[in-house]
Protein backbone atom coordinates (compact mmCIF):
# COMPACT_ATOMS: atom_id res chain seq x y z
CA UNK A 1 0.00 0.00 0.00
CA UNK A 2 1.31 3.19 -0.76
CA UNK A 3 1.44 6.27 1.44
CA UNK A 4 1.98 9.87 2.20
CA UNK A 5 4.87 11.02 4.72
CA UNK A 6 4.25 14.20 6.59
CA UNK A 7 7.79 15.44 7.85
CA UNK A 8 7.49 17.48 11.53
CA UNK A 9 8.91 20.37 11.47
CA UNK A 10 9.81 20.25 15.25
CA UNK A 11 11.97 17.01 14.16
CA UNK A 12 9.90 14.39 15.58
CA UNK A 13 8.60 11.58 14.34
CA UNK A 14 7.01 11.80 11.18
CA UNK A 15 3.71 11.38 10.61
CA UNK A 16 2.37 8.34 7.69
CA UNK A 17 -0.73 8.38 6.52
CA UNK A 18 -1.89 5.39 4.20
CA UNK A 19 -2.50 6.79 0.61
CA UNK A 20 -5.87 6.19 -1.10
CA UNK A 21 -6.23 4.07 -3.87
CA UNK A 22 -7.69 5.08 -7.23
CA UNK A 23 -10.47 2.42 -6.56
CA UNK A 24 -11.49 3.48 -3.23
CA UNK A 25 -11.86 7.03 -4.04
CA UNK A 26 -13.75 5.99 -7.17
CA UNK A 27 -16.34 3.74 -4.21
CA UNK A 28 -15.98 7.12 -2.33
CA UNK A 29 -17.24 9.52 -5.00
CA UNK A 30 -20.66 6.62 -6.27
CA UNK A 31 -21.30 5.92 -2.48
CA UNK A 32 -21.42 9.77 -1.75
CA UNK A 33 -24.21 10.48 -4.25
CA UNK A 34 -25.74 7.91 -2.93
CA UNK A 35 -25.96 8.90 0.58
CA UNK A 36 -26.41 12.40 -0.57
CA UNK A 37 -29.94 11.18 -2.20
CA UNK A 38 -31.19 9.73 0.78
CA UNK A 39 -29.79 12.98 3.30
CA UNK A 40 -31.37 15.50 0.94
CA UNK A 41 -34.85 14.26 2.07
CA UNK A 42 -34.00 14.23 5.94
CA UNK A 43 -35.84 17.29 8.20
CA UNK A 44 -33.08 20.07 9.27
CA UNK A 45 -33.66 18.42 12.74
CA UNK A 46 -32.30 15.25 11.77
CA UNK A 47 -29.26 16.92 10.23
CA UNK A 48 -29.38 19.30 13.74
CA UNK A 49 -29.14 16.10 15.75
CA UNK A 50 -26.33 14.61 13.94
CA UNK A 51 -24.10 17.90 13.57
CA UNK A 52 -24.26 18.26 17.18
CA UNK A 53 -23.26 14.59 18.01
CA UNK A 54 -20.42 15.03 15.44
CA UNK A 55 -19.69 18.08 17.26
CA UNK A 56 -19.41 16.24 20.02
CA UNK A 57 -17.54 13.58 19.13
CA UNK A 58 -14.39 16.10 18.03
CA UNK A 59 -14.86 17.90 21.40
CA UNK A 60 -14.08 14.46 23.40
CA UNK A 61 -10.85 13.81 21.20
CA UNK A 62 -9.94 17.50 21.94
CA UNK A 63 -6.47 16.27 23.17
CA UNK A 64 -5.98 14.08 20.30
CA UNK A 65 -6.69 16.11 17.11
CA UNK A 66 -4.37 18.97 19.12
CA UNK A 67 -1.29 16.95 18.83
CA UNK A 68 -2.27 15.29 15.81
CA UNK A 69 -1.65 19.18 14.35
CA UNK A 70 1.00 20.10 16.25
CA UNK A 71 2.75 16.97 14.63
CA UNK A 72 1.90 17.78 10.99
CA UNK A 73 2.30 21.63 10.73
CA UNK A 74 4.28 22.53 14.07
CA UNK A 75 1.50 24.87 15.54
CA UNK A 76 1.81 25.26 19.97
CA UNK A 77 -0.28 22.58 21.03
CA UNK A 78 -1.61 25.35 23.50
CA UNK A 79 -2.62 26.90 20.16
CA UNK A 80 -3.93 24.37 18.66
CA UNK A 81 -6.31 23.68 21.37
CA UNK A 82 -7.75 26.95 20.84
CA UNK A 83 -7.92 26.05 17.47
CA UNK A 84 -10.29 23.14 18.56
CA UNK A 85 -12.14 25.54 20.09
CA UNK A 86 -12.62 28.01 17.65
CA UNK A 87 -13.51 24.79 15.34
CA UNK A 88 -16.51 24.54 17.77
CA UNK A 89 -17.89 27.91 17.84
CA UNK A 90 -17.97 28.37 14.37
CA UNK A 91 -19.58 24.66 14.23
CA UNK A 92 -22.29 26.07 16.90
CA UNK A 93 -23.04 29.58 14.95
CA UNK A 94 -23.74 27.37 11.65
CA UNK A 95 -26.13 25.64 13.61
CA UNK A 96 -27.71 28.67 15.29
CA UNK A 97 -28.20 30.03 12.39
CA UNK A 98 -29.67 27.14 10.06
CA UNK A 99 -33.24 27.57 10.56
CA UNK A 100 -33.47 30.83 9.29
CA UNK A 101 -31.36 30.74 6.58
CA UNK A 102 -32.51 27.39 4.83
CA UNK A 103 -35.56 28.24 5.26
CA UNK A 104 -38.16 28.83 2.50
CA UNK A 105 -38.50 32.06 1.05
CA UNK A 106 -42.11 33.50 1.12
CA UNK A 107 -43.27 36.14 -1.33
CA UNK A 108 -45.81 38.31 -0.83
CA UNK A 109 -49.54 37.22 -1.22
CA UNK A 110 -50.97 36.61 -4.63
CA UNK A 111 -54.25 35.39 -5.23
CA UNK A 112 -54.45 32.24 -6.32
CA UNK A 113 -50.73 31.48 -6.44
CA UNK A 114 -47.97 29.94 -4.40
CA UNK A 115 -44.59 31.48 -4.60
CA UNK A 116 -41.66 30.71 -3.27
CA UNK A 117 -37.90 29.92 -3.13
CA UNK A 118 -36.81 26.77 -1.73
CA UNK A 119 -33.08 26.55 -0.87
CA UNK A 120 -31.70 23.01 -2.19
CA UNK A 121 -28.50 20.99 -1.33
CA UNK A 122 -26.02 21.46 -4.09
CA UNK A 123 -24.85 17.06 -3.84
CA UNK A 124 -21.52 15.85 -3.31
CA UNK A 125 -19.31 18.91 -2.21
CA UNK A 126 -15.69 18.50 -2.17
CA UNK A 127 -13.98 20.16 0.44
CA UNK A 128 -10.34 21.44 0.54
CA UNK A 129 -9.15 22.77 3.79
CA UNK A 130 -5.82 24.67 4.23
CA UNK A 131 -2.54 23.20 6.59
CA UNK A 132 -2.03 26.53 8.21
CA UNK A 133 -5.78 26.47 10.29
CA UNK A 134 -6.57 23.05 9.55
CA UNK A 135 -9.76 22.52 11.65
CA UNK A 136 -11.16 26.60 11.11
CA UNK A 137 -10.73 25.82 7.05
CA UNK A 138 -12.74 22.58 7.15
CA UNK A 139 -15.54 23.74 9.33
CA UNK A 140 -16.38 26.17 7.20
CA UNK A 141 -17.28 24.23 4.81
CA UNK A 142 -18.61 20.56 6.33
CA UNK A 143 -21.20 21.83 9.11
CA UNK A 144 -22.22 24.02 6.69
CA UNK A 145 -22.82 21.71 3.91
CA UNK A 146 -24.24 18.43 5.61
CA UNK A 147 -26.88 20.77 7.22
CA UNK A 148 -28.05 22.32 4.14
CA UNK A 149 -27.91 18.44 2.67
CA UNK A 150 -25.62 17.77 0.88
CA UNK A 151 -22.29 15.25 1.14
CA UNK A 152 -19.13 16.13 2.09
CA UNK A 153 -15.61 14.70 0.84
CA UNK A 154 -12.86 16.21 2.47
CA UNK A 155 -9.41 16.23 0.85
CA UNK A 156 -7.19 17.91 3.33
CA UNK A 157 -4.04 19.39 2.25
CA UNK A 158 -1.06 16.96 2.22
CA UNK A 159 0.52 18.79 5.45
CA UNK A 160 -2.87 18.29 8.08
CA UNK A 161 -4.34 15.20 6.20
CA UNK A 162 -5.38 13.63 9.61
CA UNK A 163 -7.83 16.07 10.32
CA UNK A 164 -9.91 15.36 7.55
CA UNK A 165 -10.19 12.16 9.36
CA UNK A 166 -10.53 13.42 12.34
CA UNK A 167 -14.31 15.57 11.04
CA UNK A 168 -15.06 11.85 9.23
CA UNK A 169 -14.78 9.92 12.08
CA UNK A 170 -16.63 12.25 14.33
CA UNK A 171 -19.63 12.01 12.36
CA UNK A 172 -19.61 8.22 11.81
CA UNK A 173 -19.63 8.26 15.66
CA UNK A 174 -22.09 10.49 15.43
CA UNK A 175 -24.67 8.15 12.95
CA UNK A 176 -23.90 9.27 9.48
CA UNK A 177 -25.37 7.60 6.73
CA UNK A 178 -22.42 5.72 5.36
CA UNK A 179 -20.24 7.86 3.54
CA UNK A 180 -21.83 11.21 3.82
CA UNK A 181 -18.77 12.67 4.88
CA UNK A 182 -15.39 11.07 4.26
CA UNK A 183 -12.02 11.84 4.02
CA UNK A 184 -9.70 11.03 1.04
CA UNK A 185 -5.59 11.22 1.66
CA UNK A 186 -4.35 11.91 -1.99
CA UNK A 187 -1.71 14.58 -3.26
CA UNK A 188 -2.02 17.66 -5.29
CA UNK A 189 -2.19 15.88 -8.50
CA UNK A 190 -4.85 13.30 -7.53
CA UNK A 191 -6.85 16.37 -5.77
CA UNK A 192 -7.11 18.31 -9.01
CA UNK A 193 -8.94 14.78 -10.59
CA UNK A 194 -11.88 15.16 -8.31
CA UNK A 195 -12.42 18.66 -9.00
CA UNK A 196 -13.22 17.64 -12.84
CA UNK A 197 -14.94 14.35 -11.55
CA UNK A 198 -18.84 14.93 -12.93
CA UNK A 199 -20.06 12.93 -9.25
CA UNK A 200 -18.54 16.64 -7.52
CA UNK A 201 -20.96 19.50 -7.66
CA UNK A 202 -18.93 22.04 -5.81
CA UNK A 203 -15.61 22.91 -4.87
CA UNK A 204 -14.37 25.02 -1.51
CA UNK A 205 -10.80 25.46 -1.77
CA UNK A 206 -8.43 27.12 0.95
CA UNK A 207 -4.83 27.87 0.11
CA UNK A 208 -2.56 29.90 -1.61
CA UNK A 209 -3.41 32.35 -4.46
CA UNK A 210 -1.02 29.85 -6.53
CA UNK A 211 -3.75 26.59 -5.63
CA UNK A 212 -7.02 28.35 -6.12
CA UNK A 213 -5.34 28.96 -10.18
CA UNK A 214 -4.84 25.11 -10.13
CA UNK A 215 -8.35 24.40 -9.11
CA UNK A 216 -10.24 26.84 -11.52
CA UNK A 217 -7.91 25.52 -14.31
CA UNK A 218 -8.93 21.64 -12.84
CA UNK A 219 -12.52 22.66 -13.44
CA UNK A 220 -12.17 24.50 -16.70
CA UNK A 221 -14.48 21.47 -18.68
CA UNK A 222 -16.93 21.76 -16.06
CA UNK A 223 -19.89 24.76 -15.26
CA UNK A 224 -18.34 24.33 -11.65
CA UNK A 225 -18.00 27.80 -10.08
CA UNK A 226 -15.47 26.86 -6.98
CA UNK A 227 -15.70 29.24 -3.71
CA UNK A 228 -11.80 30.38 -3.27
CA UNK A 229 -10.64 31.63 -0.40
CA UNK A 230 -7.00 32.31 -1.05
CA UNK A 231 -4.25 34.19 -0.27
CA UNK A 232 -3.29 37.81 1.95
CA UNK A 233 -1.02 40.79 1.98
CA UNK A 234 -3.12 42.55 4.49
CA UNK A 235 -2.38 45.57 5.85
CA UNK A 236 -3.40 47.97 8.49
CA UNK A 237 -2.81 51.72 9.68
CA UNK A 238 -2.19 53.08 12.90
CA UNK A 239 -3.40 56.65 13.20
CA UNK A 240 -2.12 59.71 14.96
CA UNK A 241 -5.05 59.13 17.76
CA UNK A 242 -4.83 55.09 18.32
CA UNK A 243 -4.18 53.84 21.34
CA UNK A 244 -0.58 53.00 20.28
CA UNK A 245 0.03 50.36 23.30
CA UNK A 246 -3.18 48.56 22.34
CA UNK A 247 -2.02 48.74 18.56
CA UNK A 248 1.10 47.27 18.89
CA UNK A 249 -0.19 44.52 21.26
CA UNK A 250 -2.66 43.59 18.92
CA UNK A 251 -0.85 44.09 16.14
CA UNK A 252 2.17 42.44 16.59
CA UNK A 253 0.39 39.16 17.53
CA UNK A 254 -1.47 39.33 14.64
CA UNK A 255 1.32 39.02 12.47
CA UNK A 256 3.01 36.53 14.47
CA UNK A 257 0.55 34.19 15.65
CA UNK A 258 0.64 31.16 14.41
CA UNK A 259 4.01 31.80 13.48
CA UNK A 260 2.48 34.21 10.84
CA UNK A 261 0.98 31.59 8.93
CA UNK A 262 -1.94 33.03 8.21
CA UNK A 263 -4.10 34.20 5.24
CA UNK A 264 -5.11 37.36 7.17
CA UNK A 265 -2.26 37.68 9.43
CA UNK A 266 -1.20 41.25 9.02
CA UNK A 267 1.85 41.90 6.66
CA UNK A 268 2.03 45.54 6.13
CA UNK A 269 1.71 48.07 8.68
CA UNK A 270 1.29 52.05 7.89
CA UNK A 271 2.00 54.13 11.18
CA UNK A 272 1.48 57.89 11.31
CA UNK A 273 4.67 59.82 11.43
CA UNK A 274 3.65 61.44 14.72
CA UNK A 275 3.37 57.71 16.51
CA UNK A 276 5.90 56.03 14.31
CA UNK A 277 9.08 55.90 16.33
CA UNK A 278 7.10 55.11 20.03
CA UNK A 279 5.46 52.10 17.17
CA UNK A 280 8.44 50.67 16.86
CA UNK A 281 10.00 51.26 20.05
CA UNK A 282 7.27 49.44 21.82
CA UNK A 283 7.08 46.63 18.93
CA UNK A 284 10.60 45.73 19.45
CA UNK A 285 10.05 44.72 22.63
CA UNK A 286 7.15 42.65 21.85
CA UNK A 287 8.79 40.77 18.62
CA UNK A 288 12.04 39.99 20.77
CA UNK A 289 10.01 38.21 23.85
CA UNK A 290 8.49 35.27 21.43
CA UNK A 291 9.63 31.92 22.31
CA UNK A 292 11.21 29.68 19.87
CA UNK A 293 10.55 25.96 21.41
CA UNK A 294 8.66 22.35 21.37
CA UNK A 295 5.10 22.83 19.91
CA UNK A 296 4.07 20.51 22.90
CA UNK A 297 6.13 22.92 25.36
CA UNK A 298 4.22 25.55 27.58
CA UNK A 299 6.04 28.08 27.22
CA UNK A 300 6.35 27.97 23.35
CA UNK A 301 4.94 30.81 22.01
CA UNK A 302 6.60 30.42 18.46
CA UNK A 303 6.41 27.25 16.93
CA UNK A 304 8.29 26.24 13.98
CA UNK A 305 7.35 26.95 10.08
CA UNK A 306 5.57 23.86 8.55
CA UNK A 307 6.44 24.09 5.00
CA UNK A 308 10.55 23.07 4.50
CA UNK A 309 10.36 25.97 1.30
CA UNK A 310 8.87 28.59 3.52
CA UNK A 311 12.29 29.20 5.50
CA UNK A 312 13.79 30.43 2.62
CA UNK A 313 10.97 32.54 1.36
CA UNK A 314 11.47 34.78 4.67
CA UNK A 315 14.70 34.97 4.23
CA UNK A 316 14.81 36.32 0.77
CA UNK A 317 11.71 38.97 2.24
CA UNK A 318 14.03 39.91 4.70
CA UNK A 319 17.41 40.21 2.72
CA UNK A 320 15.47 42.19 -0.09
CA UNK A 321 14.10 44.66 2.51
CA UNK A 322 16.95 45.47 3.81
CA UNK A 323 18.81 45.80 0.60
CA UNK A 324 16.00 48.76 -0.42
CA UNK A 325 16.69 50.33 2.96
CA UNK A 326 14.44 48.59 5.63
CA UNK A 327 15.76 48.52 9.27
CA UNK A 328 15.76 45.00 10.84
CA UNK A 329 15.08 46.42 14.39
CA UNK A 330 14.74 42.55 15.59
CA UNK A 331 15.33 38.75 14.28
CA UNK A 332 15.18 38.47 10.66
CA UNK A 333 17.27 35.19 10.05
CA UNK A 334 16.48 31.11 10.28
CA UNK A 335 16.65 29.55 13.61
CA UNK A 336 16.89 25.90 15.12
CA UNK A 337 17.55 24.45 18.49
CA UNK A 338 20.48 22.16 19.18
CA UNK A 339 19.87 21.54 15.70
CA UNK A 340 16.33 20.93 15.77
CA UNK A 341 13.47 22.45 13.97
CA UNK A 342 12.73 24.63 11.38
CA UNK A 343 12.08 28.15 12.92
CA UNK A 344 12.17 31.79 11.67
CA UNK A 345 13.07 34.65 14.27
CA UNK A 346 10.14 36.70 14.91
CA UNK A 347 11.21 40.05 13.04
CA UNK A 348 10.55 43.21 13.23
CA UNK A 349 11.49 45.80 9.69
CA UNK A 350 10.86 49.14 10.02
CA UNK A 351 11.29 52.17 7.15
CA UNK A 352 9.75 49.65 4.81
CA UNK A 353 7.86 50.91 1.41
CA UNK A 354 6.49 49.35 -1.77
CA UNK A 355 9.58 48.82 -3.62
CA UNK A 356 10.55 46.02 -1.65
CA UNK A 357 8.49 42.36 -2.13
CA UNK A 358 7.36 41.85 1.51
CA UNK A 359 5.10 44.49 0.42
CA UNK A 360 4.44 42.88 -2.72
CA UNK A 361 3.56 39.67 -2.10
CA UNK A 362 1.86 37.40 0.95
CA UNK A 363 4.95 36.35 3.20
CA UNK A 364 3.99 33.15 5.88
CA UNK A 365 6.06 33.89 8.35
CA UNK A 366 6.23 36.21 11.70
CA UNK A 367 7.50 39.04 10.62
CA UNK A 368 6.47 42.77 11.56
CA UNK A 369 6.81 45.11 8.35
CA UNK A 370 6.24 48.73 9.40
CA UNK A 371 5.96 52.26 7.24
CA UNK A 372 5.69 55.63 7.94
CA UNK A 373 2.92 57.54 6.90
CA UNK A 374 2.27 61.65 7.10
CA UNK A 375 -1.43 61.25 6.07
CA UNK A 376 -4.78 59.06 6.27
CA UNK A 377 -5.01 59.80 2.26
CA UNK A 378 -1.48 58.37 1.61
CA UNK A 379 -2.11 55.64 4.24
CA UNK A 380 -5.56 54.80 2.18
CA UNK A 381 -3.30 54.68 -1.16
CA UNK A 382 -0.94 52.08 0.37
CA UNK A 383 -3.23 49.84 1.61
CA UNK A 384 -5.40 49.46 -1.89
CA UNK A 385 -1.98 49.63 -3.80
CA UNK A 386 -2.47 45.38 -3.35
CA UNK A 387 -3.38 42.48 -6.08
CA UNK A 388 -4.58 40.85 -2.59
CA UNK A 389 -7.57 41.71 -0.59
CA UNK A 390 -8.55 39.74 2.39
CA UNK A 391 -8.93 41.81 4.91
CA UNK A 392 -7.50 45.31 6.40
CA UNK A 393 -7.80 47.24 10.22
CA UNK A 394 -7.68 50.92 11.11
CA UNK A 395 -6.79 51.42 14.81
CA UNK A 396 -8.06 54.72 15.46
CA UNK A 397 -10.43 56.35 18.34
CA UNK A 398 -12.47 57.76 15.57
CA UNK A 399 -15.25 56.20 14.56
CA UNK A 400 -15.81 58.28 11.65
CA UNK A 401 -12.23 57.66 10.44
CA UNK A 402 -12.68 53.98 10.10
CA UNK A 403 -15.86 54.35 8.54
CA UNK A 404 -14.23 56.84 5.70
CA UNK A 405 -11.54 53.97 5.43
CA UNK A 406 -14.35 50.83 5.65
CA UNK A 407 -16.16 52.90 2.56
CA UNK A 408 -12.32 52.98 0.28
CA UNK A 409 -10.99 49.69 1.24
CA UNK A 410 -10.79 47.27 -1.15
CA UNK A 411 -11.08 44.12 0.94
CA UNK A 412 -13.86 41.51 2.30
CA UNK A 413 -13.51 42.31 6.24
CA UNK A 414 -12.75 45.85 7.33
CA UNK A 415 -12.15 46.28 11.41
CA UNK A 416 -11.64 48.78 13.75
CA UNK A 417 -9.16 48.32 16.44
CA UNK A 418 -8.69 44.67 15.94
CA UNK A 419 -7.10 42.01 13.16
CA UNK A 420 -6.62 39.08 12.37
CA UNK A 421 -10.08 38.14 13.60
CA UNK A 422 -12.82 35.95 12.13
CA UNK A 423 -16.74 36.40 13.87
CA UNK A 424 -18.58 33.70 12.32
CA UNK A 425 -21.53 35.48 12.25
CA UNK A 426 -20.09 37.61 9.78
CA UNK A 427 -19.16 36.43 5.95
CA UNK A 428 -15.65 35.90 5.54
CA UNK A 429 -14.59 37.18 1.73
CA UNK A 430 -11.88 38.16 -0.22
CA UNK A 431 -11.98 40.35 -2.94
CA UNK A 432 -9.70 40.59 -6.39
CA UNK A 433 -6.70 37.31 -5.63
CA UNK A 434 -7.79 36.58 -2.39
CA UNK A 435 -10.49 34.61 -3.93
CA UNK A 436 -14.01 34.77 -4.53
CA UNK A 437 -17.61 33.72 -2.95
CA UNK A 438 -18.60 33.36 0.85
CA UNK A 439 -18.42 31.10 3.83
CA UNK A 440 -20.04 31.37 7.45
CA UNK A 441 -22.98 33.40 8.51
CA UNK A 442 -26.32 33.04 7.16
CA UNK A 443 -24.75 33.94 3.32
CA UNK A 444 -22.24 30.63 3.96
CA UNK A 445 -25.52 29.03 3.67
CA UNK A 446 -26.46 30.23 0.54
CA UNK A 447 -22.97 29.02 -1.48
CA UNK A 448 -23.96 25.45 -0.50
CA UNK A 449 -27.15 25.93 -1.72
CA UNK A 450 -29.16 26.54 -4.78
CA UNK A 451 -32.23 28.71 -5.50
CA UNK A 452 -35.36 26.37 -6.36
CA UNK A 453 -38.33 28.44 -7.47
CA UNK A 454 -41.99 27.17 -6.73
CA UNK A 455 -44.70 28.82 -8.92
CA UNK A 456 -48.12 27.17 -8.19
CA UNK A 457 -51.46 27.85 -9.28
CA UNK A 458 -53.77 26.79 -6.99
CA UNK A 459 -56.85 28.16 -8.69
CA UNK A 460 -57.87 29.00 -12.26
Amino acid sequence: MSELRIDNPFGGQDTVVPKTSGNEIDAMLTGAKAAQKQWRTTTLADRLALAEGALGAMIASTESIAADISNMMGKPLTQARGEVNGMVERAQTMMRLAPDALADIHLRPKEKFERRIVKEALGVVLDMPAWNYPLLTAVNAVFPAVLAGNAVVIRHSPRSLLCGEHFARAFRKAGAPDRLVQAVMCDHQVAEGLVSDSRIDHVVFTGSTFGGHRIQLAAKERFLHPALELGGNDPAYVAADADVDKAVDNLVDGACYNAGQSCCAVERIYVHASVYEAFLEKAKVLVSGYVMGDPFDAKTSLGPIAQPHHVGELEAFVADAAAKGAHVIAGGSRASLSGRGRFFQATLLGNCNHDMNIFRGESFGPIVSVMKVSTDEMALEKMNDSSLGLTASVWTSDRERASRFASALECGTVYMNRCDSLDPELPWVGVKDSGRGVSLSALGFDALTRPKSIHFRLAW
